[in-house]
């Protein structure tokens, strides 16, 4: 068949194609750029936590939160985030302390269900600033008397976590110097048990957002996209982390901490003037 003088046939457009199939496949607002952006960024988000045991969580939910609507940012930041330590927790599962993480994840399950029925209205600035001096106090310092207080102290330390985790999303921070007062100078059980006791606290809020209506089911391709990639992050990182020494690692931790503490402060007090 003859074309009409000036026309030509243009090769089909594959790279389009595959956008339009994947588009309706994702939540209304993210555009498949989006989620490549997001799928790449949980890639390093996770291999960061492998290595140094915090700070992808909340840098993943920095960067959810320019794209992401805020009824949908912590439900979904805590299905990524369940995928993610759950490939962490596995893939380092050699190093879990269970004496440690079956503690915490049973103070887990009390405070998500307090969680679930007290609502407690906090300032979000006062909030940040306790959260912050917190977190430097026990990164920095040695709490009196830490070991005396066993599993029931660590059980009672993380129902509080999972109280807070329903407001603030992110509680790895908190959560990481809690467990470094009793893995002092065992950086991958550290990393591999921090790993293990996430997968409860996020897995008992995907369980409260969903009684509480949030439909989950339009964000999964996404989440699986974000899971998967970050899979693939916590092997890189788990290789960085075999190659630290312990005093190198405690070293970054504690800097690392520090400056998410320091950043919460700022944001706190942001929000006082």
């Amino acid at each position: 068949m003859e074309l009409p003088p000036g026309r030509t046939v243009h090769p089909p457009q594959r790279g389009l194609i595959r956008l339009e199939t994947i588009a309706p496949l994702l939540p209304d607002g993210i555009t498949p750029a989006i989620a490549g952006l997001l799928a790449v960024a949980s890639f390093f988000t996770s291999a960061l936590t492998a290595s140094f045991g915090v700070g992808g969580g909340v840098a993943m939910l920095a960067l959810m939160g320019l794209f992401m609507p805020v009824a949908a940012l912590i439900p979904v930041h805590g299905a990524v985030q369940l995928g993610s330590n759950s490939g962490r927790a596995w893939h380092q599962r050699a190093h879990v302390r269970m004496d440690i993480a079956l503690p915490f994840i049973l103070g887990s399950v009390v405070g998500a269900i307090a969680g679930a029925f007290v609502v407690v209205q906090l300032p979000d600035a006062l909030l940040k600033i306790v959260l912050g001096a917190f977190i430097i106090l026990i990164t920095w310092f040695t709490i009196p008397g830490i070991q005396r207080a066993g599993r029931a102290g660590l059980a009672a330390a993380s129902a509080a976590v999972a109280v807070l985790s329903m407001m603030v999303g992110a509680t790895g921070p908190i959560v990481s110097p809690i467990l470094a007062q009793f893995l002092a100078g065992d950086r991958k059980a550290l990393v591999a048990t921090h790993a293990a006791a996430m997968v409860a606290q996020h897995s008992l809020k995907i369980v409260v957002f969903g009684l509480a209506g949030f439909v989950f089911r339009d964000w999964l391709w996404l989440i699986g996209a974000m899971i998967v990639s970050g899979y693939l992050g916590t092997v890189y990182g788990s290789r960085m982390l075999d190659r630290l020494d312990e005093s190198s690692f405690r070293k970054w931790f504690r800097v690392g901490i520090t400056l998410l503490a320091l950043d919460l402060l700022r944001r706190g007090i942001m929000g006082l003037v």
